[in-house]
């Protein structure tokens, strides 16, 4: 398969990035984010575009830039499972591994940062600050795992969307916003549609579209667009995600 040619990092693209201060590299100075950037390249997917594949070589990470990619693994009949969402400043892939464990694929169009596996295997071990934040978020995503296998084996399709509402709300960053002010977000745009909402949640797109008229229709939430998300009673919402 043919992939798109990544362009290099310059110092100016960190400089200006959204997510710097809450990604992997936050705790690097000036001059180690200079030598990080000589080992990656940014990349830009489209929507629906493979990054990694369950199963083949880990030859990349990478660090999302902004954008939503979902995390799969699939059965030897081509049945495939959603096991994690990855948003803004999450880290994909798999250090210091030889295989990737899982699939990533943009939901939405996406900006990345990829870096070779082995080179960034390399610097890892040379910054220890680095090696800490990668420690911090692999705690991190097995905590977001544990609660994703509750949302999809013991959830009902009204706790299911709750659930993922608030999770959007805490965990995009939406354009202007401060990154760092630990505020869920009361107004935001989905990245994504019904439909892709319904995959995510192992719904079908009527119970999806059912359960966000009726969360409209008893006040928890407003909906001005298709893809536009009010929330206005959030402790009624935290009570529907069970």
């Amino acid at each position: 398969m043919t992939k798109p040619a990544a362009s290099p990092i310059d110092k100016s693209f960190c400089q200006a990035c959204t997510v710097r201060k809450r990604a992997i590299c936050a705790d690097l100075d000036e001059q180690e984010i200079a030598a990080l950037n000589s080992i990656g390249r940014q990349r830009k997917l489209s929507a629906g575009e493979q990054l990694l594949w369950e199963g083949e070589d880990a030859v990349l990470v990478a660090n999302v830039i902004d954008g939503v990619l979902k995390l799969w693994t699939g059965t030897a009949d081509g049945r495939q499972q959603i096991v994690g969402l990855v948003y803004a400043s999450d880290f994909i892939g798999r250090p210091f591994g030889a295989t990737t464990p899982y699939g990533v694929e943009a939901l939405s169009e996406a900006n990345v940062c990829v870096f070779s596996r082995k080179e960034f295997d390399t610097f890892a071990r040379e910054h220890p600050r680095l090696e800490h934040k990668l420690l911090e978020r692999t705690l991190a995503e097995l905590d977001r795992t544990r609660k994703w296998m509750l949302l999809l084996g013991r959830k009902n399709a009204e706790e299911k969307l709750a659930t993922f509402l608030i999770d959007m709300s805490e965990r995009l960053v939406e354009p202007g916003s401060n990154p760092l002010s630990g505020e869920p977000l009361t107004q935001f745009e989905l990245p994504f549609s019904r439909q892709q909402i319904a995959d995510v949640l192992g719904l079908t797109i009527e119970t999806v579209s059912r359960n966000f008229a009726r969360f409209k229709r008893e006040g928890v939430i407003d909906l001005p667009s298709r893809r536009e998300v009010h929330i206005l009673d959030r402790a009624a919402l935290e009570a529907m995600a069970g």
